[in-house]
This record gives structure tokens, sequence and C-alpha cells, in this order.
């Protein structure tokens, strides 16, 4: 069974562990809500409208946190069948292809991510078609950070944001640059565990970039449990 990456010195571990803290809390945070509105609809004939828009914003953040924890731990399923017919060498060096290949999309999927937050929070875009040329100049006209989301109330300990970043105006919901920077924020963690992989199969510590045999390993499971039952 693949047991993934295994960080290395104290900083590394701090991430890892900050990063499996915050999966963690977010999906314990998803079910709380969720619970206590069913007990709110069932048992009080009442609900808190804003915990259906809370819950989608924290899956969505548990999504792209789970995505570059997967490259992390290898979890993700491929097919390597054809891969395993080549040489040792040859696999490092498709493994490398894939990794640079897989280096550069999360690097796009980082400039879009940041371009589209960037609305939300008074930032510029980058310039440049596909890899950032530098900045845009900005414009009052982009400002875009008074926008809101539906339900979700601004909680009152971030009433500070207001003179920064809505010229002075009260928000009546939470801005949506809050939800949303986990968009630059993931992608540019998966792009970071890109690299951490491809650095890996280069330095020859792992052969491959992300596969899994999760499936191989039920079945293997699965087998020893029915031989043990006999």
């Amino acid at each position: 069974m693949a047991h993934g990456y295994k960080a290395k010195g104290p900083v590394g571990r701090f991430v890892n562990e900050l990063e499996e803290t915050i999966i963690a809390f977010i999906l314990g945070m998803m079910t709380l809500l969720t619970f206590i509105n069913v007990v709110l609809r069932y048992l009080f004939n009442t609900s808190m409208i804003w915990v259906l828009e809370t819950v989608t914003f924290l899956f969505a953040w548990l999504v792209l946190f789970g995505v570059s924890y997967a490259i992390k731990t290898t979890s993700n399923l491929g097919v390597d069948t054809v891969i395993n017919l080549f040489s040792a060498r040859v696999r490092k060096v498709l493994a490398l292809v894939v990794g640079a290949i897989c280096i550069g999309y999360a690097f796009l999927l980082l400039k879009g991510a940041w371009d589209y937050w960037a609305n939300f929070a008074n930032l510029p875009q980058t310039t440049g078609r596909w890899f950032p040329t530098g900045f845009e100049e900005m414009r009052a006209t982009s400002y875009r950070a008074w926008y809101g989301v539906e339900d979700i109330p601004l909680p009152e300990i971030l009433r500070f944001l207001e003179p920064l970043m809505n010229e002075g105006e009260e928000y009546e919901k939470l801005p949506r640059f809050i939800p949303y920077v986990i968009l630059p924020f993931g992608m540019a963690l998966m792009l970071f565990r890109f690299i951490q992989a491809t650095v890996r199969v280069w330095t020859g510590e792992a052969t491959s970039l992300i596969v899994s045999h999760e499936a191989e390993d039920a079945v293997e499971d699965a087998r020893r449990a029915h031989g043990q039952g006999d």
C-alpha cells in the first residue's frame, strides 16, 4: 500500500500536521453545522439559513485541500500497466515528463485562480495570456471587494475590514474574497506538492509521481482475510 511522502525535518512535519488538522477541522465543521441545522429543522421547525452556503464553501475548501493532500500521500489512482513494460530508467524519464506537465498545468491554474480572486480582493490581475508577465494597472472600477455572499453574515470580529476593503461602508454579508481565497491558496499548494513529487522522482526517492495501488492492495487484503477465515 502506498504510504505517501513522509516529511523530513520539523518544518515539513509542521506543515503536514497543519494541513491534516485543517482538513479534519473542515470535516468536523461540516458535520456539526449540518447536524445542528437538522435538529433545529425537525425539532424546532426553524433553521439557520446561512448554514447551507457555509457548508458549500467548506466543501469547496475540502476538495481543494484534498487535491494537494492526495498528491502528497500518492492517493490518486493510476494505471501503470504500460509504463511497467519499460526499464527503470525509462520509467523515471516518463515520470519526470509527467511531473513537468503537471507543474505547468498547476502553474496555469494558479494564474487563473489569482486573476479570478484578485477582482474580489481589490488586487491587480496578472498580465500575459498564459504566463504572468507582471500585474495590470489597478483602476477604481476594478474594485469588487464590496461583493458579498448570499446568506453568511459578517462576524463582528471582521468589521475592521470595512474601512480597509469597502471604503468604510458596512458589510451586510461576508465579503466574497474571504471564502474565495482558497482558490489561489489551493492552487499554490497543489503546485508546491507537484514540485515536491517531481523532485522525489528526480532524486530517486520515489519511482512514480502519484500512482497508488489502492485497488490491488484492497484485493490482496481481501484475499488474506478470506484465507485467514478459512
